[in-house]
């Protein structure tokens, strides 16, 4: 099944983060709780975990790209 991993609200300020780097890449598999992505919001940098176990299919957020909460930041084929 694929799942659609979306940013998270991360605080009371900041709706909006800049993706800094991938910490995976398409093909790797990942379990739940596993960092994906290193994000920089307007206070500090956040790594961002895995909510499902699966493989990484797609990246839809590239790096030096601006994320508003709730919005897709991969897709992983879960098991």
């Amino acid at each position: 099944m694929k799942e659609t991993v979306n940013l998270p609200k991360l605080g009371d300020t900041s709706d909006e983060v800049l993706v800094i780097e991938w910490i995976r890449d398409v093909g790797d598999r990942v379990e739940e709780g596993d960092p994906l992505v290193l994000v920089e919001t307007d206070k500090t940098e956040v790594e961002i975990e895995s909510p499902h176990t699966g493989t990484i299919i797609e990246v839809v957020a590239a790096s030096d790209s601006e994320v508003s909460t709730g919005n897709p930041l991969c897709v992983i084929e879960s098991e």
